[in-house]
């Protein structure tokens, strides 16, 4: 891994914090996720399950955690299988965790071999009554991969039918929703280095430039600060590409005029930055992109004001949706009639901003998260207006990541990253 070392603390704390929400007599696993090949002998890069990261802090392929809090032997209440190493797997693989390191990473003392993993399950289970299983409920999800956690939950079930069945994401949603300061703080570097990215293309970017010539700046400027890349499919779209929300080609000039809308962050230890930066191609804002972009930068600032404990996500969305609709009819792009015709289920905003403004952020870019309940003190959001125009050309979103606070707005986590006009455009003509 790039990154440094993290504190099993972090790992500990969320353990005890799922623990607590087990029933009596029952066991949790998490799997690793698997290496999905691509053909031949080539596979994708391996990026871990983010429950069993979450849990434990291992970063390693072929890895089960085990949860028994009412296990008789008190050793077998928290286990970390791991695979067995060897010298020949050091030469053509590299190193992989011995258990005097997984115990380091995650805290847990009991660490077994991945090959003792179906004699100690078999044992476990005959004290338990019910197994955790883990299944994906996000509410984004649309996975027909089947998964190593599939496999598990399917053995599971015919090898084990007189056990009781619980389900381990209800509990992941609410607790992981709720960063830890160890956690925050992982998300803040990960900002840093997005910070650091964008400010290296704004002395970058000038007119004739190809979007994949800043997709490269990025990923140079991130990697060499120990994140192993973008948070996400990164979207680097000038002109009218602007008008594509998931627009991630990134292989058109960008041209004299327009305005590039970069959606595009850091990822470090795992944790996910969200930023979006919308800039004028030659440095310099025409007027009329200047009008609609500080009319998103108004919505922005006003959403995020109203990311506090107790607010409803579904009416904050309503909310915005008002303020967005006053701009657009500052704009000109709507008028009295459309609101009066506008549908209940499709607002007349909705035309120029189709999308929602903020969503959970933390392990995963769109992160766990209890959405049908007030917000808490320590959820990460995302604010995310934006107004698009295909018939001009043009479309601008500003993005943000923001935590909520117990007392006072919002703490944003990309605060020092350049987002006023007059600063941008002071940026790139220096």
């Amino acid at each position: 891994m790039k990154y440094h070392p993290l504190p099993s603390a972090l790992f500990i704390k969320n353990r005890k914090k799922f623990m607590a929400r087990m029933k009596p007599k029952s066991i949790a696993v998490f799997n690793s996720n698997d290496i999905y090949p691509i053909s031949a002998d080539s596979t994708m890069p391996f990026e871990q399950h983010r429950d069993i990261f979450y849990l434990s802090g291992a970063d390693q392929e072929e890895t089960i955690l085990l949860l028994f809090p009412d296990a008789l032997d008190l050793a077998h209440r928290e286990i970390l299988f791991v695979r067995e190493t060897n010298a020949h797997i050091a030469v053509w693989e590299g190193e992989k965790l011995s258990k005097e390191k997984a115990t380091d990473i995650s805290g847990i003392a009991t660490v077994f071999w991945l090959s003792d993993f179906e004699k100690v399950f078999f044992d476990l289970m005959t004290e338990a009554e019910t197994i955790y299983l883990n299944t994906n409920e996000h509410y984004r999800q649309a996975v027909v991969t089947e998964t190593r956690e599939d496999r598990f939950i399917q053995k599971v079930k015919e090898q084990y039918p007189a056990h009781q069945v619980a389900k381990s994401n209800p509990i992941l949603q609410d607790i992981r929703g709720i960063k830890e300061p160890e956690e925050i703080a992982l998300m803040q570097k990960a900002c840093d280095i997005t910070e650091l990215g964008f400010r290296r293309i704004l002395k970058f970017v000038k007119s004739g430039i190809w979007e994949y010539e800043i997709e490269a700046e990025l990923l140079h400027e991130f990697v060499r600060n120990r994140s192993k890349g973008f948070a996400y499919t990164p979207i680097i779209a000038s002109g009218n590409n602007a008008n594509v929300l998931h627009y991630i080609e990134n292989n058109q000039k960008c041209n004299n005029g327009e305005l590039i809308l970069m959606d595009v962050a850091a990822e470090y230890a795992n944790y996910s930055s969200d930023l979006t930066r919308t800039i004028p191609v030659n440095g310099r804002f025409t007027h009329r992109q200047r009008e609609v972009y500080e009319a998103v930068f108004r919505v922005k600032r006003e959403a995020t004001d109203m990311l506090v404990p107790g607010t409803l996500w579904a009416e904050y969305h309503k909310e915005v949706g008002k303020i967005m609709t006053s701009e657009l009819l500052g704009l000109k792009l709507l008028d009295k009639a459309d609101i009066k015709n506008e549908r209940p289920d499709w607002p007349a905003y909705k035309k120029y901003f189709m999308h929602g403004t903020s969503h959970h952020i933390g392990l995963n870019t769109h992160d766990y998260g209890l959405l049908k309940t007030p917000m808490k003190e320590n959820m990460v959001f995302t604010v995310e207006p934006g107004i698009y125009i295909p018939e001009e050309k043009m479309g601008i979103r500003l993005e943000d990541d923001v935590v909520i606070r117990g007392k006072g707005k919002p703490l944003n986590l990309m605060g020092n990253i350049p987002i006023e006009a007059d600063e941008i455009e002071t940026l790139m003509n220096s």
